[in-house]
């Protein structure tokens, strides 16, 4: 598959879920008071990986987040050169996604951009965790290949998962790209604290990746 082609997908695919994921959160709003509001953010963006995983997963995989990219990457699964790819690919796709929702929506819609709440060290914490849990699924079923047939839904239904749980606390993040986007467009604090949720789920993937790497070891697909 050329490369060129991966990477498009990647872009497009990181648009799609800030456009339609974080669109949702802007359009319904996603406090843990409101809570259809909640329920529906956490569902847009598992089915967004949902769709995305039918679609483009045999172009690139369907990865559209840095973190299970570095995950790939720690796993052999991914090359270097196809890693910067992919990351670059996703990073400009998180920021026309968030272009995208400042016409729809207005500039001062929030973008669903994630924030420190429960504080800095919290957010990391909290963000390592959730990414741990979401790529450590991730690795789990794209293990075997006779999983292939429902693993776009099993990555869907772990990535709303963790978004049940982590909007309240940090709005999730769990990607790099799905944040960046948001918070070049909002700015203040959410830029200046972006940091935050580029490092803590990077983190989360390569941890991800080293415990299920000790875990299954050298088993073959099957």
């Amino acid at each position: 598959m050329c490369s060129l082609k991966k990477y498009l997908a990647e872009f497009l695919g990181t648009m799609i879920l800030v456009v339609l994921a974080c669109g949702t959160a802007v359009a319904v709003g996603c406090d843990a008071a409101n809570g259809s509001g909640y329920l529906l953010t956490a569902l847009a963006f598992g089915l967004v990986i949902v769709a995305m995983a039918y679609s483009i997963g045999n172009v690139s995989g369907c990865h559209i987040n840095p973190a299970v990219s570095i995950a790939m990457l720690v796993s052999g699964k991914l090359s270097f050169k196809d890693f910067v790819g992919y990351v670059i690919a996703q990073f400009a796709g998180g920021i026309a996604g968030a272009a995208i929702l400042g016409v729809l929506f207005g500039w001062d819609c929030g973008f669903g951009a994630n924030n420190v709440n429960p504080g800095i060290a919290q957010s990391i914490l909290i963000e390592v965790i959730l990414t741990f849990v979401f790529v450590f699924a991730i690795l789990g079923v794209t293990s075997k290949i006779k999983n292939s047939a429902v693993s776009g839904i099993v990555i869907g239904l772990s990535l709303t998962l963790v978004h049940i749980l982590g909007i309240a606390l940090t709005g999730t993040s769990v990607n790099p790209a799905r944040s960046f986007g948001p918070a070049l467009f909002t700015g203040g604090e959410a830029l200046s604290c972006v940091w935050v949720f580029i490092l803590a789920p990077l983190l989360g993937g390569v941890l991800a990746a080293l415990v299920y790497g000790f875990l299954a070891g050298k088993q073959t697909e099957e």
